[in-house]
């Protein structure tokens, strides 16, 4: 269940990204290809996200945790290179770093904000009323 939550809130936090920044981010294919999108973004950052971090962790401490930014837009345009090669990426105008960046940006902003929402749900907690 919290993978599911996990993808849905990646799904609307890419969504909403492609919402908002229509100039910069453009998704090919049916809309719903936002959902198989938002799989290849969690792997992605499974996957990735932990040993950019552990290469970077200098450049992290140096900036006082601004180069997160960085792996954060990089991470982003790389998911929309994996999606296009499948059919369901999204492609970014130039210049790519900018429209990566400010994608990355919302998408992070989206995210957290639906997961302190549905932070109970996340950590395996139901919600009961008390009678």
């Amino acid at each position: 269940m919290k993978f599911i939550l996990r993808w849905a809130i990646n799904a609307a936090a890419l969504y909403v990204a492609v919402v908002l920044l229509p100039n910069h981010i453009h998704l090919q294919g049916h809309p719903l290809n936002v959902i198989w999108l938002a799989l290849i973004f969690g792997l992605v950052n499974a996957i990735l996200r932990p040993p950019a971090k552990a290469l970077s962790c200098l450049l992290i401490l140096l900036t006082l945790g601004l180069f997160t930014l960085v792996i954060n837009a990089l991470l982003f345009a790389l998911t929309g290179w994996i999606g296009s090669q499948f059919g369901v990426g999204f492609t970014l105008s130039p210049p790519w770093f900018w429209s990566a960046f400010l994608g990355s940006l919302v998408t992070s902003i989206v995210s957290a904000v639906l997961s302190f929402f549905l932070r109970d749900e996340l950590n395996g907690h139901s919600r009961k009323k008390k009678s």
